[in-house]
């Protein structure tokens, strides 16, 4: 019998009653979605200001971003934060509550990153809008009051697998600054779809096997994409000279086996890595928060303590 929490028994009982995501196209699952996708806040939150504006990308494309300037006298450190939604469906809205808890709570300026989607924008352009989002925030960074030397990119989900693509990819070009950290929350680092995890939580665990599926067809236009580094950093060899990571999995999860595997591979090639098992949850909990309060506020404190916030 699987270990559930209570709170985790409830919330698939509503999450189980829907269309699966694999049963619809991205354009019927964001509209579906549309009207509810903006997470409410479940406490009063102080922060000294939340700013939208565009950046232009390498194509000469824009993409939003939300900036959360915390209360008190900066310079701050960053966040990074690119949200979940296998590459395909959500935004900064989806992710607005989670932002401002987090740049409370860390007291760090975040910066939130609206990468384009596929299908419309496949692979790798998510992947191209998540590093020259960085290389804004590394020029603009006394700017936003933040400081230079302490950036730290952070995701859940897919967001999670951007932001440690984010890493490899500075690494390899000797970008302009040292990323300080990452923080992954159940990110995606395979598209094999074969391990234990997934078998195990094939269905009715809130994300399906049948899902991620559906995700990697519309993210990839290629086959062979699946085991390129930027797609699957588990597949990578060379995964040297990274910043040190807090990879956080849900119990619960099809991702979960792959963060595992993640963390211990970052630890193989001497990156300092911390694994954390969030026993009795499921896939997105970090952003729930109409449903896992307590255990959101208990990952933020892990969050915090490894940010040394």
């Amino acid at each position: 019998m699987m270990n559930l929490l209570e709170n985790t028994r409830r919330y698939l009982e509503i999450v189980n009653k829907l269309s699966p995501i694999h049963t619809n196209t991205p354009v019927e699952v964001r509209r579906s979605r549309a009207k509810t996708k903006k997470t409410r806040l479940r406490k009063k939150i102080s922060l000294e200001k939340i700013e939208d504006l565009q950046i232009v990308v390498r194509d000469g494309e824009q993409i939003p971003l939300r900036i959360y300037s915390p209360v008190g006298n900066g310079p701050f450190p960053i966040i990074i934060y690119y949200h979940g939604g296998g590459w395909v469906i959500n935004d900064i809205e989806t992710c607005d509550a989670t932002c401002q808890q987090l740049s409370a709570d860390t007291k760090s300026i975040v910066v939130s990153v609206g990468y384009r989607l596929a299908p419309e924008n496949p692979f790798p352009i998510p992947v191209n809008d998540a590093y020259d989002a960085f290389l804004w925030t590394a020029e603009n960074s006394s700017a936003l009051g933040g400081i230079a030397t302490e950036i730290n990119v952070m995701g859940d989900s897919a967001g999670g697998n951007l932001a440690t693509v984010v890493t490899i990819i500075n690494k390899e070009h000797e970008g302009p600054v040292a990323i300080k950290s990452q923080v992954l929350l159940y990110p995606v680092t395979d598209l094999s779809f074969s391990t234990d995890s997934y078998h195990l939580f094939a269905e009715g665990y809130g994300l399906q096997k049948k899902d991620m599926e559906w995700f990697a067809k519309y993210y990839l236009q290629q086959q062979e994409d699946k085991t390129h580094p930027y797609v699957a950093p588990l597949k990578s060899d060379n995964l040297k000279d990274l910043p040190p990571a807090f990879i956080i999995v849900a119990e619960n999860d099809v991702l979960r086996d792959e963060g595992i595997a993640y963390a211990q591979k970052l630890k193989d090639f001497d990156n300092r890595a911390h694994l954390y098992i969030a026993k009795g949850l499921v896939h997105s909990y970090f952003t729930k928060n109409d449903y896992f309060s307590k255990e959101i506020d208990e990952t933020m404190e892990k969050i915090k303590g490894f940010l040394g916030r």
